[in-house]
């Protein structure tokens, strides 16, 4: 397996928190501390479209049902459906005094995950609050949906992650899984795992055929892991760091595969907060360093 940087994206005038990779499109979205909403395309990367601008900071984004129609959060105050096209909002919604840190849609509702422990549930279509789950004093920090089990996780800074029936909308389960707070979550493909990722630099992969039974627990990086996705094909997953590194994991042993960090591959210089695959080949990575980075993976 060999790594190489193709291209840089810069633009941003503050920390990148999240991307979203646009279906059918030759391009992605970025959102920063900046407030900003950036449009790229992977054959001009010198030069960022402004879509949106907030007066506060954005750490999350989603897509929607609704093509070229975007939900992202704005901190201390809401979420905002932004049209791409037009660079028009289309609705808001007031929720919280606190930060938003993961927003994730299934079907017709959209799910807020709030630095309060709160999370809304809210229904697309009419744009309003189903149901409040408030399980948690402590952040809600990141969902992940399994459409086969019909349910979803949420992983809180109260080192647990909570599951969700998303038809009743009911607690079905809590896993006291980390020593400190969970980061990432993410249901490995044919939905057999939740895969955790926390402060504590542990990746832990909880069999949900099994009441959720701890199957593995990975030493993954020096410091707290952001966020950890796998390739559309399943076979491989990564997990980015505040220790400034990329990882490549094989998906079947879990072992690691390569290292990505400044001084090898000229990576990152500070915390990487999160990764997004394009496709099997290719995936980028943002940072607090304003920068994003496209990845190739030849094997």
């Amino acid at each position: 397996m060999n790594i190489f940087k193709n291209n840089t994206f810069t633009g941003h005038k503050d920390c990148i928190y999240s991307l979203l990779l646009l279906p059918n499109s030759d391009s992605f979205l970025s959102v920063a501390g900046d407030g900003m909403l950036v449009r790229w395309r992977f054959n001009n990367p010198e030069e960022g479209e402004l879509v949106a601008k907030l007066p506060s900071s954005i750490f999350a984004i989603s897509n929607s049902p609704i093509q070229n129609q975007v939900i992202i959060g704005q901190n201390f105050e809401g979420i905002h459906l932004i049209d791409i096209e037009s660079k028009k909002e289309v609705k808001s919604l007031k929720l919280t005094q606190s930060y938003i840190f993961d927003i994730a849609f299934f079907e017709n509702i959209i799910i807020v995950a709030c630095g309060d422990g709160n999370v809304f549930i809210i229904d697309f279509f009419e744009f309003k609050i189903i149901k409040n789950l408030q399980f948690s004093t402590k952040s809600a920090r990141t969902i992940s949906i399994n459409s086969n089990k019909k349910e979803f996780a949420v992983g809180y800074s109260d080192n647990y992650i909570r599951v969700f029936c998303l038809k009743d909308l009911e607690l079905k389960n809590e896993i006291l899984a980390h020593s400190n707070s969970v980061f990432g979550l993410c249901y490995s493909p044919g939905f057999k795992y939740i895969v955790s990722t926390s402060r504590d630099a542990h990746i832990k992969l909880w069999d949900c055929e099994n009441q959720y039974f701890l199957s593995n627990d990975i030493v993954g990086h020096l410091y707290a892991i952001n966020h950890i996705s796998y390739s559309p094909d399943g076979i491989y997953f990564i997990t980015c760091s505040m220790d400034k590194s990329i990882k490549i994991w094989d998906a079947i042993t879990n072992k690691l595969l390569k290292v990505i960090d400044k001084s090898r591959y000229a990576g990152h210089g500070t915390s990487i907060n999160k990764l997004l695959w394009v496709d099997n080949q290719t995936f980028l990575s943002c940072s607090d360093d304003r920068q994003i980075t496209e990845w190739k993976i030849q094997f």
